[in-house]
């Protein structure tokens, strides 16, 4: 029987139509940093102190050192506070300097903000500061929960209604939810724009990856997510110099909603994946895709192909259930499920600190950027080179040990820190990439969709709890670092337990995606294999007889030893 990859090959694997396919997709995600990354821009908390100006009516001529000196108290660190003043009193200026003022309060009329590294940001818009400085919290939070429910809600979708909707709906939601969030009044609007941009966030992000995948052959497969993760890096880069021309947080904000409106235009116009559609039954509407697509790359597809597949290919219901039911499919997603977790969570941790690291903050996120483009194009080369469970296991690995490393830099060497930080950021960046490309690999069409979804779900959750886990530095400094480090450690070291997929084709039942860790050992007294290798496998299996050690050459105990061909 004919199955989707033969037809893949005869229309072209890698043509001009998954280039183009690939440069439609890819834009929007490299807009996707924006999203991301802004935050750590837009929520900023500048120098600043409470407004004093009351002192003015006494002595309009007073400069600002001598206003401050009068009316803001002094930390023990010889400091201004940046949250209590002197209260106003109705005195003369020379009482005031003679007797002093000596009772404080809560900033009255505000906050006086320092302009010097941003002209405005939601912590200044909205004056996220002393007692509502815990908000700031709130808005990494609500925009990692969109996220969550984002990779929630469109992963399983997308397996009932097809990869095409789980990309075009997403943009939408980016683009209309960064516009507003750029215009919002006040901080509970911004909120709800930053979680219906994370919902869209979320909902895109894999699901692109995924429609990329299914419409690549093998040799090119892992170039969708690599891709994917190379313009994530690209736009890091573009949103640190944006954000460094542009200091008005709603500035940068309405600049980065100008190209995701191109996206949401030119979204629609994106095919559906013709594996889904054959994996639905509906072979009509994939024959008419794979035909558009051959033509593009110049290829021609034989009628023949088409006629077997009409014939033979019935539809399997697919979604949540079946990785329940499945033992196989269940193992291999909880293991991928927590290096995914655990990469997601180190990589937020150390994004969310990228303001303390102690180098200027444009530079420290342009050099996650720099240094991340590089990275993804080597994981594409040892992907194909090593394989996907080494690299995943090398590259999360050692990722934790370099965070770990940081515990051991003594304090105030910043650079020390700032390059074991980065280090580890490329590492575990350059792992989740991989995790993207494996996971689409360890699940056949059915749930493929729900698969990844949940993957991002999984994914979400870390970052969602990155900044509680940052809050453990109250306790100890180390206690941050030690955690996640420690997670990442483990999630790596598990993903040892997963088998090899480079090289295979894209299963397209639970039986295929079953077959490479099928126990296939049978104690047999017969000359033939076994009946049971052959059940509900759509792949070719070869099986060998073999004697186990300690036989002593007895016929009885042979063993077959089968395996795909």
């Amino acid at each position: 029987m004919a199955d989707f990859g033969e037809m893949l090959r005869a229309a072209g694997d890698f043509g001009l139509f998954q280039k183009i396919l690939l440069i439609a997709l890819w834009f929007p995600l490299c807009l996707l940093s924006f999203i991301y990354a802004s935050v750590f821009f837009a929520d900023s908390d500048p120098e600043r102190h409470c407004n004093t100006d009351w002192i003015l009516g006494a002595g309009p001529n007073l400069t600002e050192e001598e206003q401050l000196n009068l009316t803001v108290p002094r930390e023990p660190d010889g400091s201004l506070s940046r949250c209590l003043m002197y209260a106003p009193v109705n005195w003369t200026l020379d009482s005031i300097r003679q007797y002093g003022l000596n009772h404080t309060t809560a900033c009255r009329d505000g906050w006086v903000y320092d302009q010097t590294l941003y002209q405005a940001t939601i912590v200044t818009d909205f004056d996220l500061v002393c007692d509502k400085a815990n908000e700031l919290a709130v808005a990494q939070t609500v925009l990692g929960a969109g996220m969550l429910i984002g990779s929630l809600l469109f992963g399983p979708f997308g397996e009932s209604f097809g990869r095409r909707r789980t990309t075009q709906i997403p943009v939408l939601f980016l683009f209309i939810f960064t516009l507003t969030g750029g215009l919002s009044p006040n901080f509970y609007l911004y909120l709800a724009s930053q979680f219906g941009a994370g919902v869209g966030y979320g909902g895109f992000g894999m699901n692109a990856i995924v429609l990329m995948t299914e419409w690549i052959g093998i040799t090119k497969r892992s170039m969708g997510a690599c891709g994917g993760q190379f313009s994530g890096a690209a736009g890091l880069v573009c949103m640190a110099g944006i954000n460094y021309l542009i200091r008005d947080w709603r500035l940068a904000q309405l600049v980065m909603a100008a190209p995701m409106g191109l996206v949401a235009v030119y979204i629609w116009f994106i095919p559906e994946s013709a594996r889904w559609l054959l994996d639905r039954g509906r072979t009509e509407e994939a024959k008419e895709l794979i035909l558009k697509a051959a033509a593009i790359n110049r290829r021609t597809v034989p009628e023949s192909l088409f006629e077997k597949i009409a014939v033979n290919k019935t539809v399997e219901k697919g979604g949540i259930s079946v990785l329940i039911r499945s033992p196989v499919l269940r193992k291999r997603f909880l293991i991928i499920g927590l290096a995914w977790f655990a990469s997601s969570l180190t990589l937020s941790c150390l994004g969310f600190n990228v303001g303390k690291f102690g180098l200027d903050i444009f530079l420290t996120q342009m050099l996650f950027g720099l240094t991340e483009l590089p990275a993804h194009l080597l994981c594409f080369w040892l992907l194909e080179l090593a394989g996907r469970k080494l690299c995943l296991m090398s590259t999360i690995l050692v990722g934790g040990l370099v965070c770990l490393s940081i515990l051991a830099v003594p304090a105030g060497n910043v650079i020390a820190v700032t390059v074991l930080a980065i280090t580890a950021r490329i590492l575990v960046t350059v792992g989740m990439s991989i995790c993207s490309v494996y996971i689409q690999e360890l699940f056949p069409t059915p749930v493929r969709h729900t698969a990844a979804g949940l993957g991002g779900v999984a994914a979400r959750l870390g970052g969602l709890l990155a900044p509680s886990v940052n809050l453990l530095a109250l306790y100890h400094w180390s206690l941050p670092v030690s955690v996640f480090s420690s997670l990442t450690l483990l999630g790596g070291a598990l993903i040892f337990l997963l088998p090899e997929t480079r090289g295979r084709e894209l299963a397209d039942s639970t039986a295929q995606a079953e077959v490479p860790e099928v126990q296939t050992n049978w104690i047999s007294t017969t000359p033939h294999p076994p009946r049971e290798i052959y059940r509900n496998l759509y792949w070719p299996v070869r099986c060998q007889w073999v004697l186990p050690k300690g036989s002593h050459g007895l016929q009885q105990q042979r063993v077959a030893k089968c395996a795909l061909i």
